[in-house]
């Protein structure tokens, strides 16, 4: 676990931009468990979360379509909502960061660690634009 003081200004990165945070199992399922598209962003404290996936994650939601729900959970940090989540994910491996987006509380699609490395910001940005006009 890392210390709060060294995480909350990569939480309040995506909290000031609108995100919910899920701390708890009962949070994760609470949000699952809405209707429409719920788009998860499970944050890290590794140099790609900083640098492309929290202000990618934050860009794509300048576009027309967008998910109901914008959710966010910290690897390492909100360790029982981050391990709940992650069975939802499946068959995705678990990764951190990630961002995925579901429908109804299912999986629709999946951004994993490999597509975050060495992807700028607008090119995760872009991506997600894609994500939501197809299912949001």
């Amino acid at each position: 676990m890392y210390p709060p003081e060294l995480v909350a200004p990569m939480k309040a990165e995506l909290a000031d931009a609108g995100f919910k945070e899920l701390i708890t199992v009962d949070d994760v399922n609470a949000a699952l468990e809405m209707p429409g598209t719920t788009l998860v962003a499970i944050n890290s404290v590794c140099g790609c979360s900083a640098g492309s996936m929290r202000p990618g994650v934050v860009a794509s939601l300048d576009n027309a379509k967008t998910p109901n729900q914008i959710t966010t959970a910290f690897a390492g940090v909100d360790g029982d909502a981050v391990a709940h989540i992650r069975k939802f994910m499946l068959p995705y491996p678990p990764s951190s960061p990630s961002i995925a987006l579901f429908k109804d509380g299912k999986i629709a699609m999946m951004v994993e660690r490999h597509h975050i490395e060495g992807n700028t910001a607008d090119a995760i940005a872009t991506h997600l634009k894609a994500a939501f006009d197809e299912f949001c």
